[in-house]
């Protein structure tokens, strides 16, 4: 199943090469059309890293749950304590 982080690389340079082509029909120099592009996958880029960003709900659960426990055998097969 795809998700949203699955289609946000496509969409990057659909949204710079998809609204830059739409500005230069619609008349709109490509000079001044590139740079409405790049605001575009900027837009895109900020919402996926900010907005929806990547995260669990608590994210320090995450980083206890990978370390031993006091007094638990650690990777060395040694107690900590």
């Amino acid at each position: 199943m795809t998700g949203y982080y699955d289609y946000v690389p496509g969409l990057i340079p659909a949204a710079l090469i998809g609204v830059t082509a739409l500005l230069a029909l619609f008349g709109l120099s490509l000079t001044a059309a590139m740079p409405a592009g790049a605001v575009a996958a900027a837009a895109v880029m900020t919402h996926a890293t900010f907005v929806r960003a990547p995260v669990t709900d608590d994210g320090s659960a995450v980083a206890e749950a990978s370390r031993p426990a006091r007094g638990d055998a650690g990777p060395s097969g040694r107690s900590s304590a």
